[in-house]
């Protein structure tokens, strides 16, 4: 486990030292678990991570592609 520091007004505090001793559980338990209980309820956090793909019609090995590429700049660079 990594240590993090938070702050917490005096209110917020007294309010978790009180459910701390009425539970059986640390503050720290209670802080990690309300910090769960956000993350898994945010919409950021269940995005989709994986990459689109893409169909470009036919495969091409790395020498074709390096060579349209550079085509490509040749032909930009002559418009110029």
């Amino acid at each position: 486990m990594n240590k993090t520091t938070v702050y917490l007004p005096e209110d917020l505090e007294a309010r978790l030292e009180a459910e701390a001793a009425a539970s059986g559980v640390s503050k720290a338990e209670l802080v990690r678990r309300g910090i769960a209980l956000l993350l898994d309820s945010s919409s950021h956090s269940k995005r989709d991570t994986s990459l689109p793909v893409f169909r470009s019609g036919r495969s091409r090995d790395a020498s074709e592609m390096d060579d349209e590429i550079y085509a490509h700049i040749k032909q930009r660079a002559a418009r110029r």
